[in-house]
């Protein structure tokens, strides 16, 4: 199995006139959130909003900047989030993949609106 990754659009949602930008982004289900690089974070103009401590893949445990908000895009899917500023390639975690109602396929290696609501993401809230 190798690796999928996704084109989403990100903006921030607070300055209506800035644009949004595409990224290609790691799709991982084994992470919980999305993580830009930090030229991300300032081409968005996203401010900080806190520190999180982040346990990595290797067991080590930094700090690093949290921002947002952020307003992600993919086929017809919209969700918001923060972002973790770390690493230089974007990853899309398991946290936005939910809110949009997205699926990692590893055969084909390709994100893809849940074919269960294909019009509409669908959620649990209870």
């Amino acid at each position: 199995m190798g690796l999928t990754n996704a084109k989403i659009q990100l903006r921030n949602p607070r300055p209506p006139e800035l644009e949004a930008v595409e990224i290609d982004a790691l799709a991982d289900t084994g992470a919980l959130h999305l993580c830009i690089p930090r030229h991300i974070q300032i081409q968005l103009q996203l401010e900080e909003t806190d520190t999180k401590e982040v346990t990595l893949a290797d067991g080590s445990r930094r700090l690093v900047p949290y921002v947002g908000p952020i307003e992600l895009r993919y086929k017809n899917r919209v969700g918001f989030s923060g972002a973790l500023v770390m690493g230089e390639t974007p990853l899309l975690g398991a946290i936005p993949l939910e809110d949009m109602d997205l699926i990692v396929v590893p055969k084909t290696r390709e994100v893809i609106v849940n074919p269960l609501n294909p019009n509409i993401a669908s959620s649990i809230a209870k």
